[in-house]
């Protein structure tokens, strides 16, 4: 296979501090959508049955891959037109290979060698590595390249990719636009444009680099848009860089997977470590633990370490070692527990996480969310549990009104 290699990856630490999250208006619902909704077909099927080249058959097929869930059913003949499309489905249903496959499947229809023809933008560097990885186990039996762009790690193998002309690009927007600026890329010849996660990359403040990213590309593109959300913002942003875009959303607008138990614990803040260390000790699978800040990461880490608890933070001051440790230990079963903030665990795509523990209530319903995705993936059972002190719980029934979901308060 001719496929653009890049070193070992590492990862560029984010600014230090708390991150505030602006309030976000809720999820538009389809009907006030000023896009025409798309006609489609959601029953998952055999991959097998899908018009695929047979080596990419044979990637799936090494990936365990046998039926496709239901975005992936929607959305593949409309890829596969060349039409532009908001796709919105929750976390965990399988948005990557909805767009990555039906791709493929055209690049490898009409080859062309040389010029980078996909360009998929995504809001974090764990994202855009989990995305490539995704393209490189699909493309193993085909001459197909990719490469991913993200800071953190050397540039000049990313530059190299970008002069080869990868045939895919995986890319943050503030490392490539780096790149564009150094005049390496080049992206005039690129046919699909690719914004996933758009809500999470509004949310952190990348929209106008995407915005410079999509002035260098052609006119004449196909652009996709995915997203676990849909707010009238990220709307608003799709009519400025999509040409009459079709609309699909999956599953309920806004909201968590419905196979998620939703539980709120009213602990008084001072008695949170202790409530969480008794939890972690007598459940069985692992937890992700969510916490607002990076310095509150480690206390809290460090404080379930001297519990006895196996556990690691995860936060974007932790050094590109220690984050692929902590990563690979939770993935691994070493770590019960990893302690992590919302934009450093944006990326993690970790099979069979048991609990989602909000140590902290969330600052919006977006961003629960977002958080309670990470458990209850492709359709399994999950459960997410909030601790809530006592002057939390305004904070907690807004977002239980928002999305539109019971959350038990066991006595």
């Amino acid at each position: 296979m001719s496929t653009l290699r890049h070193p070992p990856r590492r990862r560029r630490p984010g600014p230090s501090g708390r991150r505030r999250v602006a309030r976000r208006p809720a999820a538009a619902s389809p009907a006030a959508l000023p896009f025409e909704a798309a006609p489609h077909d959601a029953t998952p099927i055999e991959f097998a049955a899908l018009p695929l080249d047979d080596r990419l058959r044979a990637g799936i097929a090494d990936r365990g891959f046998v039926r496709t869930t239901p975005v992936q059913s929607a959305v593949f003949p409309l890829v596969f037109s060349g039409a532009d499309l908001i796709a919105c489905a929750e976390t965990g249903t399988g948005k990557t290979a909805a767009f990555l496959l039906p791709i493929m499947q055209r690049l490898l229809e009409r080859p062309a060698a040389g010029a980078t023809r996909v360009l998929i933008l995504e809001p974090t560097r764990e994202l855009a590595v989990q995305i490539e990885d995704d393209f490189t186990g699909f493309s193993y039996y085909t001459d197909l390249t990719g490469a991913a762009v993200y800071g953190g790690v050397d540039g000049d193998s990313q530059a190299h990719a970008l002069r080869a002309g990868a045939d895919v690009i995986v890319a943050t927007p503030g490392r490539l636009l780096d790149h564009m600026n150094c005049g390496v890329a080049d992206f005039t010849r690129v046919e699909v444009l690719v914004l996933d996660e758009a809500d999470r990359m509004l949310d952190m403040g990348f929209w106008p680099d995407v915005r410079r990213i999509v002035s260098a590309l052609p006119g004449a593109r196909q652009t996709l848009l995915f997203s676990a959300t849909t707010s009238s913002d990220v709307v608003a942003l799709a009519e400025q860089v999509m040409r009459d875009p079709r609309f699909i959303q999956i599953g309920r607008a806004g909201g968590p997977a419905r196979t998620i138990t939703h539980i709120a614990h009213v602990v008084p803040a001072r008695e949170k470590v202790e409530w969480l260390t008794r939890f972690l000790r007598r459940s069985i699978g692992p937890s992700l633990v969510f916490v607002r800040t990076k310095r509150g990461a480690d206390t809290l880490a460090s404080a379930l370490a001297g519990r006895g608890i196996r556990c690691a933070a995860l936060h974007a001051d932790r050094t590109q070692r220690d984050r692929s440790a902590a990563v690979e230990g939770f993935r691994a079963g070493r770590h019960s527990a990893l302690v992590a903030t919302d934009i450093a665990a944006r990326g993690l795509d970790i099979d069979g996480v048991a609990h989602v523990v909000n140590y902290d209530v969330p600052d919006t319903a977006e961003t629960y969310v977002h958080r309670v995705g990470r458990t209850g993936r492709a359709e399994a059972a999950g459960t997410a549990i909030t601790l809530v002190a006592p002057d939390e719980l305004p904070a907690l029934q807004a977002i239980e009104r928002s999305i539109d979901i019971y959350i038990d308060r066991p006595a």
